[in-house]
């Protein structure tokens, strides 16, 4: 069983190395050339955007809003990558990982624009009024390829609310043990088994109650754990302020391979930071998508623009600051198995500290699981929308983040790792059978920002355009803008 599980992984890093990472860069530099650096010119714009008023929903109640979208993708996003991910890239491929991670972000947000517009495109109504959709459903109306929807939902099902939140209840447990360890507190089995209790019974408090639910769990927790993370990471990086600039140069010196660490070659360096930056951000993943397209907003690029900095919000916020808590607090480098943040915020805070990081990668970690399950939720009801099979995910989702909570999680994660190398590689293809929507509809946007209009689109927006499930013409116009 070991030798087939280490070649199956052997097989697995050549098909990332040759196969998925190649077609995320050309991907994403495609969309780079053929929407004029969106990601760059429309920055403001994506800040906007996450101020959008979503509405009413027939019933009375707020439909979901763009930020609401935003951090249930972010707290999916967001969790043990950010920090026990960069931890990992630096202890394997030095500093010069970091600035690959950083590259990939600015390039990948591109093909994170365009997953999400396109998920707003071809979203569907629900009963209640509101919306859904996904990579699942671009393939199925804006492909025609619906059978292809199904084999992409199948892989999301196992990779996110299956394996992804085993390794995240198992990274969950973890934290609090080793708080309640640094109390004097006795952990162990017994531990883990009311820790993993705690957590199922959480979680299903929160996915029970549907996405609304998630929505506003996620909207407040997302904020607060990224606003203490980057409070603790700049306390540190300005205790060890005079090793901020030796920091830096190792990262730029480290990545073209004029520095070497941990006998890491430039190959070694480069794939660190760019498999580590696509675990983190998701970016072309196929994963945001489905939160995107829950979001009532007037203009689909909006949606897209918000999603692109959720890219930025994770790596060049997030990973960034864990980077540099590494890097200016004495790192050791080639032991994958040591948390550098951890060891960096003790050594320079305190060990009280440890109790703060303890809490951050619980909400991290717990954001990540509800998040996870929204993608499966989403990949579901693509398939069925009866409340058996969902209910009954809901209690399979529950019962794996107890099991991750107590079980040796190597093979889950190798798993995992196969799995979303399909799963990315199924949504690139489709992003690239779709280049030519994303552009008309961003064209559309872009004119009418041209005309000092605040963007709205309709089914007669872009002719031609088919396979719309929503975007009825609406009896008022686009209005100015109001900065």
């Amino acid at each position: 069983m070991d030798q087939l599980l280490d070649r199956v992984l052997t097989v697995n890093d050549q098909f990332w190395q040759w196969g998925i990472i190649p077609l995320i860069v050309v991907v994403s530099l495609l969309y780079l050339a053929l929407t004029r650096g969106v990601q760059f010119r429309l920055l403001g714009q994506m800040f906007r955007g996450l101020r959008e008023d979503p509405g009413d929903l027939p019933d009375g109640t707020r439909n979901i809003s763009a930020f609401q979208a935003f951090a249930v993708s972010s707290a999916a996003r967001v969790g043990t990558g950010n920090i026990v991910g960069v931890s990992t890239a630096i202890a394997l491929g030095g500093p010069g990982a970091v600035f690959w991670m950083w590259l990939m972000a600015l390039v990948v947000a591109g093909a994170a624009f365009a997953e999400s517009t396109l998920a707003q495109v071809y979203k569907e109504r629900t009963p209640a009024g509101g919306f859904k959709g996904g990579p699942a459903y671009y393939m199925k109306h804006g492909l025609g390829l619906p059978w292809m929807g199904v084999v992409f939902s199948v892989i999301l099902i196992f990779t996110y609310p299956f394996s992804f939140n085993m390794v995240q209840a198992n990274t969950f447990t973890a934290a609090v043990n080793e708080s309640l360890d640094g109390m004097g507190v006795a952990v162990g089995d017994a531990s883990s088994l009311v820790i993993g209790i705690v957590l199922a019974a959480v979680t299903a408090a929160v996915i029970f109650g549907g996405l609304k639910r998630i929505a506003h769990v996620t909207q407040v927790a997302v904020p607060f754990m990224a606003l203490v993370y980057l409070a603790i990471g700049t306390a540190v990086v300005a205790i060890n302020a005079d090793r901020l600039p030796e920091a830096v140069a190792s990262i730029f010196n480290s990545a073209f391979g004029i520095e070497q660490f941990a006998g890491a070659t430039l190959g070694t360096v480069i794939m660190m930071g760019v498999r580590r930056g696509m675990f983190s951000n998701e970016g072309g993943m196929g994963s945001a998508p489905n939160a995107g397209a829950t979001a009532a907003v007037s203009h689909p690029v909006k949606q897209g623009l918000t999603q692109a900095f959720g890219v930025y919000f994770d790596t060049l916020f997030l990973c960034s600051i864990s980077a540099l808590i590494i890097l200016t607090t004495d790192p050791v480098y080639g032991d994958a198995d040591v948390n550098l943040v951890t060891r960096g915020v003790e050594a320079s805070l305190g060990g009280w500290a440890l109790h703060i990081m303890a809490l951050i990668l619980v909400l991290f970690t717990f954001t990540s699981v509800v998040g996870n399950y929204y993608y499966g939720q989403s990949s579901i009801e693509y398939m069925t929308e009866r409340p058996a099979v969902i209910n009954g995910l809901r209690v399979i989702v529950v019962a794996l983040v107890f099991l991750g909570s107590v079980a040796s999680l190597d093979t889950v994660w190798s798993f995992a790792d196969v799995t979303m190398g399909l799963m990315a590689t199924v949504n690139l293809i489709a992003l690239l059978g779709l280049t030519g929507v994303a552009v008309k509809v961003l064209r559309d946007y872009d004119k009418q920002r041209k005309a000092g209009l605040d963007p709205v689109f309709t089914r007669e927006s872009v002719p031609g355009l088919k396979g719309m499930q929503v975007w009825e013409p609406e009896t008022e116009a686009a209005v100015p803008v109001r900065d």
